[in-house]
């Protein structure tokens, strides 16, 4: 009665654990990763960074204001001889001098230099958005990959521990008989050993999980600490007919939109550099204190002087050797090497949407010819295992018999995590896969 109690105890508490374990969320894993993943926060602080050097404080726009003050002390030995021959003769004589000003240099024109360069900042900003975003769809391409990695394995382990309960039953049938001379030894042995063997496979996929779900909580950023399950249904939510989605891709690819900014940029260079070739205009003021204590040769004691200044300056560089010449030639071919990229790109998005449908509709195919494998799996093993406990069949045909369906229920679980794998390629290439309900 005792072990009887225990047995019921045990039973109890793996159920509440069971239970009680969380279950970590597609939607939640995502939240987490976007939030929490390494790669995901350097690439928001560049989007920052950008976003800083956009602003108007970072065009020269604005002009500079500068203060600046001194003081000085002199202690000289001084002969003076004035103009009616009398001479005078000071030693140790001493004078200071105070002075302090705020000056103002704004550029008033600088050959249309500062106005792209305000522009090229704007489309840098827009450059990093279009990389932090590459870098989201990546990320969520590795958590999915890692995800259904974690999901596939436990669908497997669920398969495998099935198989085991099956040779247990096995097992015991096989001893029974023994017991009462119906078979020999050897079906006892024959049970125990694919035990043994059933029980391998499944210490060894509990440590690919363990392994596995370190991998997503890296994916993670480390956030996730407590033990989770994982949700394994999948649902293929791909709508879109192949020419629309190959009409988005040429339009929204992230590769492609990075390249279109980086014309932008490049076209900005050429302009930005030709503002060389120009004059610059420049205003300047100054507002002045300054105050002298001079010593008793000098005609005035103390001075002191206050004022207002201010001007206009222009330069222009008629020639500077030849860089901006340069400059502007290392611009346009940038220019053209940035279209030549474009053209390559729309090429390589042509190929890798074609081989992404491709292989998910081959994959989904694949897929669904094995939901319907199962169920001739499933009959053949049902059947068999009837013939088994009436014996018209032996154990090596009836293993032969589990092992088609374990193998088959395995094939299946691969098939599915690799089409919805597939699936999320066909979005990524697209630009569609922050669009979509994953």
């Amino acid at each position: 009665m005792s072990t009887k109690y225990q047995l019921i105890t045990l039973l109890l508490m793996c159920c509440f654990n069971v239970q009680a374990q969380e279950v970590l969320t597609k939607e939640e894993a995502i939240a987490l990763a976007l939030e929490n993943n390494y790669g995901v926060k350097i690439a928001k602080n560049a989007v920052t960074v950008a976003e800083n050097n956009k602003s108007i404080l970072n065009t020269e726009f604005l002009p500079t204001v500068t203060s600046s003050a001194g003081a000085t002390y002199n202690l000289d030995n001084t002969e003076a001889e004035f103009s009616d021959g009398s001479t005078t003769v000071l030693n140790g004589a001493e004078s200071t001098n105070y002075n302090a000003s705020v000056s103002l240099n704004y550029t008033i024109f600088d050959g249309l230099g500062r106005r792209y360069n305000y522009k090229r900042l704007k489309e840098q900003y827009r450059l990093s958005e279009l990389q932090a975003r590459e870098t989201i769809e990546n990320t969520i391409i590795q958590l999915f990959s890692v995800y259904y990695n974690v999901a596939q394995l436990t669908d497997n382990l669920n398969t495998l521990e099935e198989t085991l309960n099956i040779t247990k039953d096995r097992l015991i049938r096989a001893q029974y008989q023994f017991d009462y001379g119906q078979n020999t030894k050897l079906e006892v042995l024959n049970a125990e050993v694919d035990i043994n063997n059933d029980s391998i496979n499944i210490i060894n996929i509990k440590q690919d999980i363990k392994n596995a779900k370190r991998d997503l909580k890296l994916v993670l950023g480390e956030t996730y600490t407590t033990d989770y399950g994982i949700e394994t249904e999948v649902e293929f939510t791909l709508q879109f007919q192949k020419d629309s989605l190959f009409e988005k891709a040429k339009s929204r690819n992230v590769a492609l939109l990075q390249t279109e900014r980086n014309i932008a940029i490049s076209t900005l260079d050429i302009n930005s550099g030709k503002s060389a070739y120009l004059p610059t205009i420049g205003l300047i003021g100054t507002y002045g204190w300054n105050k002298n204590n001079n010593n008793a040769a000098s005609f005035v004691a103390v001075s002191t002087n206050t004022g207002l200044s201010g001007g206009l300056n222009f330069t222009w560089d008629l020639f500077d050797g030849g860089s901006t010449i340069t400059t502007v030639r290392n611009a346009k071919v940038n220019l053209e090497t940035q279209k030549l990229e474009k053209e390559n790109i729309l090429l390589s998005i042509e190929r890798d949407f074609s081989n992404a449908w491709d292989n998910y509709l081959n994959k989904l195919e694949i897929y669904n010819i094995q939901e319907k494998n199962i169920l001739t799996a499933e009959n053949n093993f049902e059947r068999t295992q009837e013939k088994f406990k009436v014996g018209q069949v032996n154990s090596i045909e009836f293993r032969q018999a589990q092992l088609n369906l374990l193998n088959v229920e395995l094939s299946r679980n691969e098939a599915k995590f690799e089409a919805k794998l597939s699936e999320l390629e066909v979005l990524q290439i697209s630009g569609e896969l922050l669009n979509v309900q994953l």
